[in-house]
């Protein structure tokens, strides 16, 4: 759409006005800045805005929307045997809540394999009084000093090579499952070529604007990579709940591409193994774990920017794909304020604005059903426009956190 020359001179003159107002003149802030030069600005911030308009709309119809029609495998196959694979450094009280409704799970035959990361509090006697109750809990433990590097990379790699199964199933000590179906539901997907099921891990609901926040995180990620692994680009998985085949692990030789990153073995492993022929999803209530969100700004700031850390080792095309989406919003909004301001078409600017909003709206609303979130829906346009830029920020600091350690 081609916008006439009077709503810009309309738009020259209110800002000359601003600015006459603030004793500032309009050459002083943009050097020769003549009228044509505003029209070629606006002309462009139009465009700007409608292109990221239409790259939300693909998303918002074609992307995301796959989760809600999405029908779960429906299968009778054999049910093969499953290791569960749960990492723990001092966490007693969290495996002492959690670890039971893993251990009782409605499935034949499975084993609980438990790694103590060098804990330092009780989790070595809780888990020898549970494996007199339990047969099928099986422990390993690296002492402290035992490695190099510290981190869940080295654990998962240890509890993998003691699993006795092939299909795996993870989870970490701070979740629980749904209900005792969620080993069945999740390993059901490994029919065909499939060497990989994405999972859902939610945060339960909390008191407080960090767990507001969390939790709306945790499902509009969800949301992508459930919606673009539909769409056959799978990218990621949470280690919460991610199961995938003992043999592609050490087909990809584990870890071992970005075993120096505290984070990435659950996004940058998928990231590396999964295609559109060998990944599933599930998402059935049933299938999902919840676990309790961070309870400060802090700890959630810090937990953010470790996982943010994995981005510039996704592929191109998963690159492609997820930065589109998020460059896409975090221009969309100042695009939008700016011509707003300078009363340049706004019917044009509020109506694709609106049908945006309705639309989100209405996607989100739907997919709260679909993996049994609540309360989110209010918040979720300031969250959407808040948190692409919260992120940008994080990348940025750990881009200069990188640069300085380089440099001593």
């Amino acid at each position: 759409m081609w916008i006439k020359s009077e709503d810009f001179e309309h738009a020259y003159l209110l800002g000359c006005e601003m600015f006459n107002y603030l004793s500032v003149s309009p050459v002083s802030i943009s050097g020769n800045l003549n009228f044509t030069e505003y029209n070629i600005v606006f002309q462009s911030l139009t465009l700007v805005y409608t292109g990221c308009f239409l790259i939300q709309l693909i998303y918002w119809l074609f992307v995301f929307p796959k989760v809600l029609f999405y029908k779960s495998v429906r299968s009778n196959i054999k049910r093969f045997p499953v290791s569960v694979i749960i990492c723990a450094r001092n966490e007693e009280a969290n495996l002492r809540a959690n670890l039971p409704s893993i251990l009782e799970q409605d499935y034949p035959e499975y084993e609980v394999v438990v790694v103590n990361d060098a804990s330092a509090d009780g989790t070595e006697d809780l888990l020898n009084d549970l494996q007199r109750q339990y047969s099928h809990l099986r422990s390993t433990f690296i002492r402290e000093g035992d490695h190099i590097r510290e981190g869940k990379k080295l654990a998962l790699t240890i509890g993998i090579k003691a699993a006795k199964h092939d299909r795996l199933l993870l989870t970490d000590a701070d979740c629980s499952p749904a209900t005792n179906r969620w080993i069945y539901l999740m390993q059901q997907n490994f029919t065909g070529n499939n060497k990989i099921v994405l999972g859902y891990g939610g945060y339960r609901r909390g008191k407080g604007l960090v767990n507001l926040v969390s939790r709306y995180e945790a499902f509009f990620i969800a949301l992508q990579y459930f919606g673009t692994s539909l769409a056959g680009h799978p990218y990621m998985g949470t280690g919460r709940n991610l199961a995938y085949r003992r043999a592609l692990f050490f087909e990809n030789r584990g870890f071992a591409a970005h075993y120096e990153l505290a984070s990435g073995d659950d996004d940058l492993f998928i990231n590396e193994v999964a295609r559109k022929a060998n990944t599933a999803i599930e998402i059935q209530p049933d299938s999902f774990t919840w676990s309790d969100t961070e309870k400060t700004w802090k700890d959630w700031y810090y937990q953010k920017k470790r996982h943010l850390t994995t981005g510039p080792r996704y592929r191109f095309s998963t690159k492609l794909v997820v930065g589109l989406e998020l460059m896409s919003r975090l221009l969309f909004y100042p695009a939008f304020i700016f011509l707003l301001a300078f009363h340049v078409l706004i019917p044009y600017m509020l109506g694709l604005f609106i049908f945006r909003m309705l639309l989100t709206s209405v996607i989100i609303k739907l997919a709260m059903c679909r993996l049994n979130e609540k309360y989110l829906l209010l918040p979720s346009p300031l969250l959407d426009f808040a948190l692409p830029w919260a992120h940008l920020f994080m990348v940025f600091s750990n881009y200069v956190e990188t640069k300085r350690a380089r440099w001593k």
